[in-house]
């Protein structure tokens, strides 16, 4: 039996994608779309709508599979494709503004309660205004810096760490109502 390196069959897998191998393309898919629609769906608030930006991203992804160029992670690189996708999608529908905040004020925010389940979790961070998603996405969950998120989306800093503090000082104020609402107290 040919023992071959997990790595080594990733490549050989990539390799026959970029050769328009359906079957490669396939096995490509079926590993990371579970993953990169839960990435869209941090974004997106509608499922399908989510939905169809993940396959859009991966038509993205197939055109441009020649340009990966194995320096990092390959799940990595399909991730920031569906990233930029996503944030593309809102900016065309025009559904993201920013609010300059010069006074900007870093709040402690830490691990939300563990009693919290993903849905929950990810309804209050639904409910927040779009701007205040999109960034508090690339930066909670996604790990961008505040520069790196200026440069995104065409904002400048200060910008991204406001809509950021804000964001969580909404999330906060909703963790505070689902927790008084859950013990009864609300």
């Amino acid at each position: 039996m040919k023992v071959i390196h997990f790595n080594q069959e990733e490549n050989e897998i990539i390799r026959l994608a970029i050769e328009n191998n359906r079957a490669a393309q396939q096995k490509i898919y079926a590993k990371f779309s579970p993953k990169m629609l839960s990435v869209c769906r941090q974004y997106i608030k509608d499922i399908h709508q989510a939905e169809d930006i993940m396959i859009t991203a991966f038509m993205k992804v197939f055109t441009n599979l020649k340009n990966f160029e194995q320096k990092g992670s390959f799940e990595g690189w399909i991730r920031r494709i569906m990233v930029n996708e996503c944030i593309s999608n809102i900016r065309v529908q025009k559904k993201v503004s920013f609010v300059e905040d010069e006074n900007y004020f870093e709040e402690s925010f830490n691990n939300i309660e563990s009693q919290f389940s993903v849905e929950d979790i990810q309804f209050l961070i639904d409910n927040l205004p779009d701007g205040y998603r999109m960034i508090f996405n690339l930066y909670a969950i996604e790990g961008y810096k505040h520069q790196e998120i200026a440069s995104m989306l065409g904002i400048n800093e200060g910008t991204s760490k406001s809509q950021l503090s804000h964001a969580r000082k909404i999330l906060k104020e909703q963790i505070l109502t689902l927790k008084n609402y859950s013990n009864g107290t609300e």
